[in-house]
């Protein structure tokens, strides 16, 4: 009679361990509104409910830019963030506080697949790794119409001067040079971003002088130049009448269809017009934004976004399998074959053989040693948060190039003092 007693209770305490193992769970999950981010996580969510239909998942969206960090920001501290959330890595992943903020993500199987150059840009003080790479690395630099520049006899330039060369050919042919989209701010931004290959190249200790503070943007040349390229091409007139309003959208939309000939931005751009203008995706070209010498022509490259699991997430064990599954060689497949659109920093994950020619355009930069480099954001722990409302003034015309150099040093010098780096 004993027995069967104990045969009972465990026969019903393996049931009610089963049940527990399979219960229902929904991941909150906070990410933000770029096309290629939807399209990467819904191929991602879809095959995990697939393996595990216990699991669904309850998917917000924010603003980018200063209004999604604000966000991002604001949920962590309140205690208010989803379970799995999506933000950028490097040095703003380092502004908050990973180590409390961010569960440890250092155990799961698939960190073993993950490249070294990206664990090193979501590894918070304390040595964890705390984020997993979602979606391709990307490169800053200039989207180009290739039915303009097919038109018109330009070839993509490898200098600063044979690209303002090309832009006022454009402006002669009566055709916008240059699309800017200060309506989207952040997007003010790239000619001083975009050019750190550049000012690496010229200046090869700038990162570490920087995060020292022993060199500054209005007192280096060759860093000062991408507010100066920001405020040459403003002033030359090459600009659209709207550049003020217009959006990212915008952007993306003018230069893949012919209404403006450039435009400065990172290369997650392509998944937009791949969504919203897929006829005109063969008609979008890019180059690295160039800088003086031909023979070091190269591409600033930025790593992808992170997925994170909050520290005080309720599910975090689901939400870090779920991670786990996003981090491995066949999810990194799912969504390079939904955003072909750079490449991927897991192993063995490789983009399909029809990519676009745009990306086409890109890959020749990550191929051939020394033509890449990081942006300064992931090699220093210093970026200052008002650069692109600094960039914005820059681009319309209110703010000298030097004047901003000046006034963006001592936002950085802010960023450093709360981050307590020394020497500040």
């Amino acid at each position: 009679m004993r027995m069967t007693k104990c045969s009972i209770f465990a026969a019903t305490l393996t049931s009610l361990l089963a049940s527990a193992a399979h219960a229902d769970v929904t991941l909150s999950v906070l990410i933000d509104t770029n096309p290629e981010t939807i399209a990467s996580f819904d191929a991602v969510s879809k095959a995990y409910s697939e393996k595990h239909p216990e699991v669904t998942f309850d998917v917000e969206q924010r603003a980018g830019g200063s209004e999604g960090d604000n966000i991002v920001k604001t949920r962590l501290a309140t205690g208010e963030m989803a379970d799995v959330f999506q933000y950028n890595t490097g040095s703003l992943f380092q502004a908050l506080k990973p180590q409390e903020t961010m569960a440890d993500l250092s155990g799961l199987a698939s960190e073993a697949g993950i490249l070294d150059t990206f664990k090193k840009v979501v590894t918070s003080s304390d040595g964890h790794v705390r984020g997993i790479p979602f979606g391709p690395a990307m490169g800053g630099g200039i989207f180009y119409n290739r039915k303009i520049y097919a038109e018109l006899g330009l070839t993509p330039p490898k200098t600063w001067a044979e690209f303002m060369a090309n832009n006022e050919k454009v402006k002669a042919a009566g055709k916008v040079a240059v699309a800017q989209t200060y309506g989207t701010t952040w997007t003010s931004q790239l000619f001083v971003l975009a050019d750190f290959f550049n000012v690496q190249t010229e200046v090869p200790t700038f990162a570490a002088d920087y995060t020292a503070n022993k060199v500054k943007y209005a007192n280096t040349p060759a860093a000062l130049r991408g507010f100066e390229h920001l405020e040459e091409v403003a002033k030359a007139g090459l600009l659209n009448p709207d550049f003020g309003a217009a959006t990212f959208d915008d952007g993306m939309r003018m230069v893949a269809t012919g209404e403006a000939a450039h435009y400065p931005n990172l290369t997650f751009g392509i998944g937009n017009v791949q969504q919203n203008f897929p006829d005109s995706l063969k008609d979008l070209g890019f180059f690295a934004q160039p800088g003086n010498d031909p023979s070091k022509n190269g591409l600033t490259i930025w790593m992808p976004a992170a997925l994170y699991v909050s520290a005080k997430s309720p599910n975090a064990e689901e939400a870090k399998k779920f991670l786990d599954f996003i981090a491995s060689k066949e999810a990194c497949e799912l969504m390079a074959k939904a955003v072909p659109s750079g490449p991927y920093l897991v192993k063995g994950c490789e983009l399909p053989k029809d990519i676009p020619p745009v990306v086409a355009d890109m890959l020749p930069y990550f191929e051939t040693e020394g033509r890449t480099g990081p942006a300064l954001e992931f090699l220093s722990p210093v970026k200052g948060p008002a650069l692109e409302q600094i960039t914005v003034e820059v681009g319309t015309g209110i703010r000298s190039a030097k004047d901003a150099a000046v006034l963006y040093d001592q936002d950085v010098g802010k960023q450093a003092k709360q981050l307590g780096l020394p020497n500040w």
